[in-house]
């Protein structure tokens, strides 16, 4: 992830006798999935633009366990989440911010019970607090022409209530923001939410990626903003469905910043 910038771990910042502004939550699919390893870049570049001292875990970050708690085995869901909580609390962690919808909530509303106790941050919200403080400027010419929908991530938005955010955010580039017919609190699911990603669909039910990215292509869009690694691959796929990759393209918001600095 760190090709050509500056990312720390927590192990190197402990040995320096310092603590970063924030942890930087990488998450499975932000750690392995090459789509997401690049949202994960996008991300760090603009932490090192804003001068942000943040630092990862590394090889010490494991699976949140959100996973296997949606699919049923809240054992290995316990498992992974006291593993994760003795990490953090190990290394003192106050603020975390993670790009992945489906580690912030599991992280802020469920390791609380677990002794894990932290300031979590979706990366939009992180990012806007970045843009309102001075720390982090948009030149707005990069889509100053494009037409772009922004999808709800289920886990930011309906489960946690992180609406305006993103759209804050994307308004910096200047594009034109265009809302689906189903948005906030009534967006339709990439369909990768509940492990559902790694399944088929049931028999005779249409993909609701497809469904959904039905419900963004209505906006005549150049660019389907997300703010999640799931739903930027559910959606990717969505557009490949309806043979639309060569005049739509899927970016996460911290993509979109990063190509506007």
């Amino acid at each position: 992830m760190s090709e050509g910038l500056v990312v720390k771990t927590m192990e190197q910042y402990m040995a320096e006798g310092k603590q970063p502004e924030i942890l930087f939550w990488v998450g499975s699919a932000g750690s392995y999935d090459d789509g997401a390893k690049k949202i994960s870049r996008a991300f760090a570049r603009i932490l090192n633009k804003a001068n942000v001292e943040f630092a990862v875990l590394g090889a010490e970050e494991s699976n949140t366990g959100d996973v296997a708690k949606r699919a049923g085995n809240e054992f290995l869901f316990q498992m992974q989440a006291m593993m994760n909580i003795e990490v953090l609390n190990g290394y003192e962690i106050k603020r975390i911010v993670t790009c992945d919808p489906h580690s912030f909530n599991t992280l802020k509303n469920e390791y609380p019970r677990l002794g894990g106790n932290y300031d979590v941050v979706h990366h939009t919200e992180y990012i806007k607090e970045l843009l309102d403080s001075g720390r982090l400027s948009v030149e707005g010419k990069t889509y100053k022409e494009k037409r772009i929908t922004f999808h709800d991530p289920c886990y930011l938005g309906r489960a946690n209530s992180v609406f305006d955010a993103p759209r804050e955010v994307l308004k910096k580039t200047n594009a034109s923001l265009l809302e689906m017919k189903r948005h906030r609190k009534t967006a339709l699911c990439c369909g990768a939410g509940g492990s559902q990603m790694f399944k088929d669909p049931e028999l005779g039910d249409m993909d609701i990626n497809v469904m959904r990215t039905i419900d963004a292509l209505e906006t005549q869009p150049d660019i389907i903003a997300t703010g999640c690694p799931y739903c930027n691959t559910m959606m990717t796929d969505g557009i490949k469905a309806h043979e639309k990759e060569e005049s739509v393209t899927v970016l996460d918001v911290a993509e979109l910043i990063a190509n506007s600095l």
